[in-house]
């Protein structure tokens, strides 16, 4: 694995031979000064079109819905932050899951982390399965549970590390090592993690899908996606299915969202130190039963995070005692965490999967793969420390007089820190 904070600098006005850190790609790559007016700040091209200076001669763009110059100034920079070759953004996280599963054909079979997002799900079982596209759920902890769910018709592994939302994590090069000899297009969603804590290509995977309305645009203000990979022939089935659907972002979401790149360097490390403090109260704290958080040294996932992350991210999930109830009361009566769903925001949210972002999933399903009525999801933001605990510490207050609910003496555990 590469340095997290340096990459080779494609923009033109960078030497070639500079190693840039990726705080200074965030901001610089792809971002040179409009060559028309000198603005610092890459504009929004807010047209539907382009004119033509002759026939079948244009200045690079000709219709908007197949590239925009906001556009490809997001795509390069999240390409440049990914290591990759290619970026496409698309109009929502959805869309570009849509778009990478519109390469594939009928009677292909799709192997999927069990724990998956529950849009992804519904949009898998619900919509692509009518197509003749088959999937299987596998625990993709288990390399042999994955391999065993290949088949003759297998085509792609679809994965996310960590998962949403109870924060398990995949073997990035022990699946991309199985990927790459049985000839599979390996696929993960890095929303959780972002390009700061881990970078998948590197890896062995063949296309990191995002949702922008996350981290990466940070701020809870867009609806966004993007797709990046450097394989040139994926890349050309990608964005031929993603002009051919129409699912691409407008130039003010792309404007947007590079506004917040400028910033994730700085939000991510502010984003996990938070995490750490949260997950380290809730974990000492009796109302609380299990904590999710791969910062913790009790994460059994732990050494593996330190060895393909570089670092642990914003999001901590927990089970709180009295179940539904206990949920119920916790989630209802925080003051700083907003229930909502989403994440990845500077404001604090938090939210009950089981009933909000998982609720497309059969609840048997839900269960096998441990979302309980008690999981509750945190995306911790960047406020105080003290204040986000002070505020979960009132609302778990809250959750143990629930009905049903018992307070717990408090547990005695080691904490640790952020590396």
């Amino acid at each position: 694995m590469s340095d997290a904070n340096t990459n080779q600098c494609n923009n033109e006005q960078c030497n070639n031979d500079q190693v840039l850190d990726f705080a200074t790609r965030a901001i610089h790559e792809a971002q040179g000064p409009d060559p028309t007016t000198g603005a610092l700040i890459t504009p929004i091209f807010q047209t539907s079109t382009f004119v033509l200076e002759e026939l079948g001669k244009n200045k690079g763009y000709q219709y908007a819905r197949t590239h925009n110059p906001t556009r490809t100034a997001l795509e390069d920079c999240l390409a440049s932050l990914e290591n990759a070759k290619y970026g496409v953004a698309c109009a929502s996280g959805l869309a570009a899951v849509s778009v990478v599963a519109g390469i594939l054909k009928a009677g292909d079979h799709v192997i999927v982390g069990e724990d998956v997002y529950g849009g992804v799900y519904r949009l898998f079982e619900r919509v692509f399965s009518r197509y003749d596209i088959r999937f299987t759920y596998v625990n993709t902890r288990n390399i042999d549970e994955v391999e065993a769910a290949i088949t003759p018709a297998t085509r792609l592994v679809w994965l996310e590390t960590p998962t949403n939302p109870l924060l398990r994590l995949a073997d990035l090069k022990a699946v991309g090592d199985l990927a790459k000899a049985h000839n599979l297009i390996y696929v993960v969603d890095n929303t959780f993690a972002t390009p700061y804590f881990q970078r998948p290509l590197e890896f062995g995977a063949n296309v990191i899908v995002h949702s922008t309305t996350k981290y990466l645009s940070g701020h809870s203000d867009i609806i966004g996606g993007a797709v990046i990979t450097s394989d040139e022939e994926l890349y050309e089935q990608i964005k031929f299915t993603q002009n051919a659907t129409g699912a691409v972002p407008g130039p003010f979401d792309c404007y947007l969202a590079l506004r917040g790149l400028k910033t994730l360097a700085l939000r991510m490390r502010e984003h996990e130190r938070n995490a750490i403090a949260v997950a380290q109260f809730l974990e000492q704290h009796g109302q609380v039963q299990e904590v999710y958080y791969p910062g913790l040294t009790s994460h059994p996932q732990h050494d593996l995070a330190k060895r393909q992350m570089s670092g642990f991210g914003g999001m901590v999930s927990f089970v709180v005692k009295g179940g539904l109830e206990g949920a119920r009361a916790l989630v209802n009566n925080t003051r700083l965490f907003q229930l909502a769903e989403s994440l990845g925001g500077v404001k604090s949210l938090l939210c009950h999967p089981s009933s909000m972002t998982h609720a497309p999933i059969p609840r048997d399903v839900q269960e096998h793969c441990g979302i309980t009525e008690g999981l509750i999801r945190l995306s911790v933001g960047i406020e105080g420390a003290s204040d986000l605990i002070a505020d979960l510490e009132q609302g778990l207050d809250k959750a143990a007089k629930a009905p049903g609910s018992i307070k717990a003496e408090p547990k005695a555990v080691a904490l640790v820190g952020a590396r």
